[in-house]
């Protein structure tokens, strides 16, 4: 029987970090709770320590999660980033310090109680989706606030919902993310993925809880894998060089040989 911490435990979604090449430019990863580490993969930070020379572009790639975000010096406005089965490119400016909210994969819709396949693919404003935590962070996060401070403060607020909303988890989601994160997204969903749902319900299933069919969340965690292995295009399930070489930069934005030179 597959539980939440089958998710954590199988999936480490992976995003570009910060090189010597991109300046004073910091990124940072930190866990939450205890509680809440069922439904969040972690807390990140993306901040300048200096005004850059030049507008400072980040490429977010495409790891299966939505992700909730705010300016830390600015967080009236808050925003979703949905699924998304390609990278995407933020431009931040000279001076920036956002701090975001990773969701596992399946879990923003738990929290949230909504259609996931209603943010793939977009950015929105966080107001129009949750107004309630929206207004939470606005009232709560202040300017300059240590990560580890904001972490704190809003894994009281989820913990708070998973409370409000006594959430259950949909078994089916459950035992589908399961076996396609132990296969490392090497499976195939018609023939593979049994769950005892007809394809219809599959499609039904993963457009509201993760925003996109199975098979292209088999394809970003196939991907993912990539990320943490650099395996050969073979030992990542292509049967050929081209076709990974250009599904790795829809994913990505670079061909492997860059990606892994930073």
């Amino acid at each position: 029987m597959e539980s939440l911490l089958t998710i954590r435990e199988s999936f480490r979604p992976v995003q570009p970090g910060v090189g010597p090449s991109d300046g004073p430019v910091t990124y940072q990863e930190i866990w939450p709770s205890a509680r809440m580490s069922p439904y969040i993969y972690c807390y990140w930070q993306l901040y300048s320590a200096v005004r850059l020379a030049i507008p400072f572009n980040y490429r977010v790639v495409a790891d299966g999660c939505i992700d909730l975000f705010f300016e830390l010096d600015r967080p009236v406005e808050s925003f979703v980033m949905g699924f998304c089965s390609r990278y995407t490119v933020f431009e931040l400016g000279r001076t920036f310090n956002y701090v975001g909210i990773r969701f596992l994969p399946g879990m923003f819709p738990q929290l949230f109680q909504m259609d996931a396949s209603l943010l793939s693919h977009q950015c929105l404003g966080l107001k129009a989706i949750a107004p309630a935590t929206a207004r939470y962070i606005q009232e709560h996060v202040e300017p300059g606030m240590a990560l580890s401070e904001v972490r704190r403060l809003l894994d009281a607020h989820f913990s708070e919902l998973t409370r409000r909303h006594s959430i259950a988890v949909d078994s089916r989601l459950l035992r589908a993310l399961g076996q396609i994160l132990r296969s490392g997204g090497q499976l195939n969903v018609e023939r593979d993925l049994d769950i005892g749902v007809s394809p219809r319900q599959l499609r039904r299933l993963f457009a509201y809880y993760v925003g996109d069919t199975a098979k292209t969340f088999c394809r970003v965690v196939r991907f993912q894998r990539v990320l943490h292995m650099h395996p050969h295009f073979y030992e990542a399930g292509y049967y050929d060089q081209a076709h990974f070489i250009k599904d790795f930069r829809l994913l990505y934005g670079l061909t492997p040989g860059l990606a892994f030179k930073r």
